[in-house]
C-alpha cells in the first residue's frame, strides 16, 4: 500500500507539515523504521527518537515540530495510531462460500456473503448473517444467530441458542455458552444443577483467545456492546457487563454479577457472585473484588477497597519494620527506667541482675566424686 502524507491527514482529519507529496509505503516504530516508513510519537521522547530514525514522516500531536521529517499532525496521536495501521496492513480478506469439508444442517440459513472455512460444522436452525467469516474448525451449535460481520477465528465453539450481534469477534479458542458451574451438596455428594440459559453478545464486542463465556442457570449471561474481552478471562453464569467495558486479561467474574457500563477490570482482577459494579468504575490488577463498587469509583488490594484508603494500608505497611524496631529499642529504654527506679527506692539490690528463666536454670548440685 502506498499513500501521500496528504492522503494520510486526510484520512485522520489532520494536518501535514511538511513535504504533502511525500510518499509512504509503511508503518514502523521508530527503531525499525526505513526510509518510506511512516512512524508514531506522542511525547518528547519518542519524537527524538523519531525524528533520529529512518522514518520518513511522522504522526504527532499539536506542539511539535522538526526541520528534518514531514509531520502528520492530529488531535490524538493514539487514536490516529490506531486508525493509519489498516491502511498499511489491512486484515485478510475471505471469499465468500462454503467449504466442502464443512458439515452443515439442512435447517441452517447461512447468507451468500458468508465465508465457511474447512471442517466447520453449523447444527440445526443456526442463522448466520451478511459477511460473516467462520474460519476453519469452528462448531456452532443448534439455534444459535450471528449477526453481520461476526468474525469466528479458528477452533471457536458456540454451544446452543447463544445469540451474537453484529461485527463481533471471537478469537482463537474461545467457548461461549458452555454450562455454568452450579452444584447442590446433596447426600454426601455434588448434584449439578441444569444450566438452561443461554448467552446475548452483542454488536461490537471482542473476546480474545481461550476465553470463556458460561450459559446462564436460568436466563441469559449478556455482555453489552462494545466491551472489549482480553485472552484467558472467565465469565460465569447469568452475569451481566454493561456497555464498552474493558476486562484485562486472566480475569474472573463469578456468576450473577452485573457490570455498568465502561467498566475497566485489569489484570487478574476476580469478582466473587452477585455483586453491582457501577458505571466507570476501575479497579486495579490482582484486586479481589468482595463488595458492591459505587459508580466512578477506584479500587484496588485484596481485599479490594477504595483506592484512597487502600494507599494508606500500603503506606502503614510499608512502615511496619520501622515501627517494630521503635517498639523494641522503646522496650528496652522502659525496662531500664523500671530497674533505675527500682534501684532508687530499694526494691531490688543495686547490682542485682535479672534471674535466669526456669529453661536457664543450672543445676548447682556439686559432681559426685569419682568412684574408687
Amino acid at each position: 500500500m502506498k499513500y501521500t502524507a496528504a492522503e494520510i491527514a486526510a484520512h485522520l482529519q489532520g494536518e501535514v507539515v511538511g513535504d504533502p507529496a511525500l510518499l509512504l509505503t509503511g508503518f514502523a516504530r521508530a527503531d525499525l523504521a526505513r526510509p518510506g516508513d511512516l512512524t508514531f510519537a506522542e511525547n518528547e521522547k519518542y519524537f527524538t527518537r523519531a525524528v533520529e530514525s529512518a522514518a520518513s514522516a511522522v504522526l504527532v500531536g499539536s506542539g511539535f515540530n522538526s526541520a528534518a521529517k514531514t509531520l502528520i499532525r492530529v488531535a490524538n496521536p493514539r487514536v490516529a495510531f490506531a486508525r493509519v495501521l489498516p491502511l498499511f496492513f489491512p486484515e485478510r480478506a475471505f471469499a465468500p462460500g462454503v467449504h466442502p469439508t464443512a458439515l452443515i444442517a439442512a435447517s441452517a440459513q447461512i447468507d451468500p456473503s458468508a465465508h465457511v472455512g474447512p471442517y466447520v460444522v453449523i447444527g440445526e436452525r443456526v442463522v448466520v448473517g451478511p459477511r460473516c467469516v467462520l474460519e476453519g474448525g469452528d462448531h456452532i451449535g443448534d439455534d444459535c444467530s450471528l449477526g453481520e460481520g461476526c468474525h469466528l477465528f479458528p477452533q471457536v465453539t458456540l454451544y446452543p441458542r447463544c445469540q451474537l450481534g453484529a461485527r463481533v469477534r471471537l478469537h482463537a479458542g474461545v467457548v461461549v455458552g458452555s454450562d455454568g458451574f452450579g452444584y447442590v451438596f446433596d447426600a454426601g455428594r455434588h448434584l449439578k444443577v441444569a444450566q438452561i440459559g443461554n448467552v446475548i453478545i452483542h454488536d461490537d464486542v471482542e473476546i480474545g483467545a481461550n476465553s470463556t463465556v458460561d450459559r446462564g442457570a436460568l436466563g441469559p449471561t449478556i455482555i453489552g456492546r462494545g466491551t472489549k474481552i482480553d485472552n484467558l478471562v472467565q465469565v460465569a453464569h447469568n452475569v451481566v457487563i454493561g456497555e464498552h467495558c474493558i476486562l484485562v486479561s486472566q480475569v474472573g467474574i463469578s456468576g450473577s454479577t452485573t457490570l455498568g457500563n465502561y467498566v475497566t477490570l485489569a489484570g487478574q482482577v476476580g469478582l466473587v457472585g452477585h455483586l453491582k459494579i457501577g458505571d466507570r468504575v476501575t479497579v486495579g490488577g490482582k484486586s479481589g473484588v468482595m463488595h458492591n463498587i459505587p459508580a466512578g469509583e477506584s479500587w484496588f488490594g485484596y481485599p479490594a477497597q477504595p483506592d484512597r484508603q487502600a494507599k494508606r494500608m500500603i503506606v502503614a505497611r510499608d512502615r511496619v519494620p520501622e515501627l517494630i524496631r521503635r517498639m523494641a529499642d522503646l522496650e528496652r529504654e522502659l525496662a531500664a527506667l523500671k530497674r533505675a527506679i527500682a534501684e532508687r527506692t530499694g526494691d531490688v539490690p543495686a547490682d542485682s541482675s535479672t534471674p535466669a528463666s526456669a529453661g536457664d536454670a543450672v543445676d548447682a548440685t556439686p559432681s559426685e566424686p569419682p568412684r574408687a
